[in-house]
């Protein structure tokens, strides 16, 4: 897959999550919800970073 790809749908699950945890849960759940986004955040910033580095390494 593309590397926007991957990023946009981490981007859509941390907005679903966010948005059901709101509407759905009234914002009981504010702590797992963070850390959940705190996860996929840091999933996508890892996969930004290899495909980067990988993309250089092929131009260079």
């Amino acid at each position: 897959m593309k590397t926007y790809t991957i990023l946009f749908v981490v981007i859509v699950l941390m907005h679903t999550i966010n948005l059901i945890n709101v509407t759905l849960f009234d914002g009981e759940w504010n702590g797992i919800v963070l850390m959940l986004s705190n996860i996929l955040f840091l999933i996508g910033v890892v996969y930004y970073g290899i495909e980067y580095r990988a993309n250089r390494c092929r131009k260079g």
